[in-house]
């Protein structure tokens, strides 16, 4: 056998090991990228389901009971152009309470009007007939509340209450975006034990008042519209 035979002989045991070699790496590479991506659309996909979280019948109560629990706020700022107002929220009607405190934060009785103005009863806000109200309760979600009742508050003058869903309600179930305030003097004590006190008044009463003296239209609804311009939690 010939030296330069020999040398090819030698040379290409090595020739097929480092060819080997090289291949593993190759295959590992798109293995790599394929993991990165699954990872990448796991997160995106629950940073999307956390967005979409919204309210509903089964899932309200137990939300707002864990919403309460860490509650440091008991108040609220309205204003509208006639002035402003505060109400304190009452400890002992937490789901109410946390409610109200909820979609304050949320921004949504932004832009919403006292649409209901009975003179020397009540001011009844929280709604509109613009549509972006629509949309934002949709947005947050379509959920009634129980009825809180026995906690030993009364419908005085300048209590904040919640009104009952008028639509196939047997229960007097209360609807979560509304609420009415109390002008009556003393109070507007045949509401009690049908609707849920959960707060009232403490500062700016006479602005309740000057909203409770414009002029109506048919169906109570004010011949200006009253906007809520803000709703802010005193924090």
């Amino acid at each position: 056998m010939t030296i330069r035979n020999s040398f090819i002989i030698a040379i290409l045991p090595l020739i097929f090991l480092a060819s080997c070699g090289e291949s593993p790496k190759e295959k590992q590479k798109p293995k790599v990228e394929a993991e990165v991506k699954k990872d990448t659309v796991t997160i995106d996909s629950a940073e999307i389901k956390k967005e979409k979280f919204v309210l509903t019948e089964e899932n309200a109560i137990d939300f707002f009971f864990e919403y309460q629990k860490d509650l440091k706020v008991d108040k609220v700022k309205i204003t509208t152009r006639l002035g402003s107002f505060t109400v304190q929220l009452f400890d002992n009607v937490p789901y109410h309470k946390a409610n109200f405190i909820y979609l304050t934060r949320k921004g949504y009785f932004n832009d919403t009007q006292f649409h209901r103005i009975v003179k020397n009863f009540i001011i009844q806000g929280g709604n509109s007939d613009d549509i972006k109200t629509g949309k934002k309760r949709s947005e947050i979600g379509r959920y009634l509340l129980p009825p809180d009742t026995r906690k030993g508050h009364k419908h005085h003058r300048g209590v904040i209450s919640m009104p009952s869903s008028e639509i196939n309600n047997p229960h007097m179930l209360a609807s979560p975006y509304e609420f009415f305030i109390v002008v009556t003097k003393p109070g507007s004590y045949h509401l009690d034990g049908e609707f849920t006190p959960f707060g009232k008044v403490i500062e700016g009463m006479d602005v309740v008042d000057k909203i409770n003296s414009v002029k109506t239209e048919k169906g109570d609804w004010p011949s200006q519209n009253i906007y809520i311009q803000k709703a802010e939690v005193i924090e």
